[in-house]
C-alpha cells in the first residue's frame, strides 16, 4: 500500500515557502504521492490555487514524489488544452503526474466556464478516450459528440503515454461512474465507508472484465484525516482502510487550523507512527 499526503493549501494559502517545505519534507520522509485539490470558480469553497499551475511549480523542487491533482473537474475544461497542460506537467516532473478527474457538482462554475452541466458525464467519458489518444499519438483524428480533432496533436507528448487517470466523485458511485471507472480509468478514489468498499469494488471489477480489462490493474485510494482524532482513532481508520485492499492511502493534516510549523510537525509524527504500526 502506497501512502501519500494531501498538501494543505487551504490553510497554508499564499505561504509559498511553507508549501515548498511541506512538499519537500513529504518527499524526504518517504510519502509516495502529494495530492492537491481543484477549484477554478467557486469562491465559497475557500482559498485554493489552480492545481495544474501549482503542480508545475512543485515539480521544479521535488524529484521523486508523485503529483496528484484530485480531482480535476474535467468536463469544465477544454479537452485539447488540458491535454497539453497535463503533458507539460508530466514532462516537467519527469513522469510523476497522476490525474484525478471527476465531473463535479457546481452548475454555476460550469456556466462561468461556458460548458454544459447537464452533459458532463457523457463528456467526461469521451474526454478520457480522446486524452489517451492525444497523449500517445502525434496526430489524432477524432469525431465525438463534444470534441472534434482533425489530423492534429500536441508536441511534446508526455513521458507517460498515456498519463494515468483516476476517477473521484460521490462516496457511492452511480452506475455511469462505475462504468467509467471499469472501462476507462486506472484507479478510483474510494471515499466510501470501509464496509461499502467490497460491494463497489465488485461492481467495478465486473465492468472491467466485460471490457476485457484485468481488474487488478485498477487501483483504489482512500483518505484518512488526522486532526481532531486521537492516535488510536486515526490508526484504526488506517487499518480498516488497509483491510479493504486499497492500493493507496492519503493522509491529511488539514482540518486542525494548524500553522506552517504545525503541519510539518504533524507530517513527521504521522510518518513515524505509521512506520511503527505497519
Amino acid at each position: 500500500m502506497k501512502i501519500g499526503v494531501s498538501l494543505p493549501v487551504r490553510e497554508l494559502r499564499d505561504d509559498l515557502g511553507a508549501i515548498r517545505d511541506f512538499a519537500q519534507l513529504a518527499e524526504e520522509l518517504g510519502y509516495t504521492h502529494l495530492r492537491i485539490p481543484e477549484q477554478i470558480a467557486r469562491p465559497d469553497s475557500g482559498h485554493l490555487h489552480e492545481p495544474m499551475t501549482l503542480l508545475a511549480w512543485v515539480a521544479g523542487f521535488t524529484r521523486t514524489i508523485e503529483l496528484v491533482p484530485s480531482v480535476i473537474v474535467l468536463p469544465a475544461r477544454q479537452t485539447v488544452l488540458f491535454a497539453k497542460q497535463a503533458a507539460e506537467v508530466d514532462r516537467l516532473s519527469q513522469g510523476r503526474l497522476r490525474l484525478g478527474i471527476g465531473v463535479g457538482g457546481h452548475r454555476r462554475e460550469y456556466g462561468s466556464l461556458g460548458q454544459d452541466f447537464a452533459t458532463r458525464g457523457r463528456r467526461c467519458t469521451e474526454q478520457m478516450q480522446l486524452l489517451k489518444r492525444l497523449w500517445t499519438e502525434p496526430r489524432v483524428t477524432f469525431e465525438g459528440e463534444f470534441d472534434r480533432v482533425s489530423k492534429n496533436g500536441i508536441d511534446p507528448l508526455p513521458i507517460q503515454r498515456p498519463i494515468p487517470m483516476w476517477i473521484g466523485g460521490a462516496s457511492v458511485p452511480s452506475r455511469p461512474v462505475l462504468e467509467r471507472i471499469g472501462r476507462h480509468a486506472d484507479g478510483w478514489f474510494a471515499i466510501c465507508a470501509p464496509e461499502q468498499f467490497a460491494a463497489i469494488r465488485s461492481e467495478i471489477d465486473a465492468v472491467a472484465r466485460e471490457a476485457g480489462r484485468d481488474p487488478a490493474e485498477i487501483g483504489a485510494e482512500s483518505g484518512v484525516g488526522v486532526p481532531g482524532r486521537t492516535e488510536a482513532e486515526w490508526l484504526g481508520i488506517v487499518e480498516a482502510r488497509r483491510a479493504t485492499g486499497v492500493t493507496h492511502l492519503c493522509m491529511r493534516t488539514l482540518g486542525g487550523d494548524l500553522d506552517a510549523g504545525g503541519h510539518l510537525s504533524l507530517l513527521r509524527e504521522i510518518r513515524q507512527r505509521l512506520d511503527d504500526a505497519l
